[in-house]
């Protein structure tokens, strides 16, 4: 497959498949890079897609940053993929999983998106953040007082808690279908559902599968909902 390697307002970037008016946005969650996309990218070209996938601050060729894969360059950075993704094709689908739906969904609550795709979502940052409370032993006053406390799974910020506490998710008009693992300890069942019921969203839940979706069993049952979802 064609692959175009460019650099968007210093951001890493690629550009999967042959010429088209359309192209599907692809944010990757923590852990992973703009790679990632290969897949999807792979599916789209056989309907006539284009992907175009990017780097987070902190991940793939940006691993050695100092700039943080927070809310707020989250949010510049979707901000400038998305200008330049909506300049060039004519329509524009989103994929986004974990974190970079968190992000997709204060980056892009006003773009007019053809559809929609979440894999394992993180729908409600407060919710998760609550349960790292609880995890590592941690209070809202001790991390008001310290302003950052490191954990096993990420820096906890007052400040970054603050903005998810003023910043509750009120809007999202874009279809969306959502794959969710009954296994997923990052969001809870009821925080998907009332989600999927405020917003009109489909979800399909995959009782076994944990957030990751990375056992070898997850393979063909994400396989299987991109292909039911990306161009249905």
């Amino acid at each position: 497959m064609k692959v175009q390697e460019l650099t968007i307002a210093g951001i890493p970037a690629l550009i999967w498949g042959e010429e088209s008016d359309k192209v599907y946005l692809c944010v990757h969650g923590k852990m992973s890079n703009k790679e990632s996309a290969a897949g999807i990218a792979a599916l789209a070209a056989e309907k006539g897609y284009q992907t175009i996938s990017f780097d987070l601050p902190q991940h793939g060729e940006r691993k050695n940053e100092t700039r943080r894969c927070d809310i707020w360059n989250g949010i510049e950075d979707l901000t400038q993929i998305g200008d330049y993704a909506f300049q060039r094709w004519q329509v524009v689908s989103l994929y986004a999983c974990s974190l970079g739906a968190y992000f997709s969904l204060h980056a892009y609550a006003d773009r007019p998106f053809r559809r929609c795709l979440f894999q394992s979502p993180i729908l409600d940052m407060e919710y998760l953040i609550r349960q790292m409370f609880l995890w590592f032993g941690i209070t809202e006053e001790a991390l008001a007082r310290e302003k950052e406390i490191d954990t096993p799974i990420d820096l906890m910020s007052w400040d970054y808690f603050q903005y998810v506490l003023a910043h509750p998710i009120t809007r999202w008009r874009s279809p969306t279908h959502i794959l969710y693992g009954g296994k997923d300890d990052l969001q809870s069942l009821d925080v998907i559902r009332s989600f999927a019921d405020r917003f009109g969203c489909h979800v399909t839940l995959s009782v076994n599968s944990q957030h990751p979706f990375m056992e070898e069993a997850d393979f063909p049952i994400v396989d299987q909902w991109l292909k039911d979802h990306l161009f249905a």
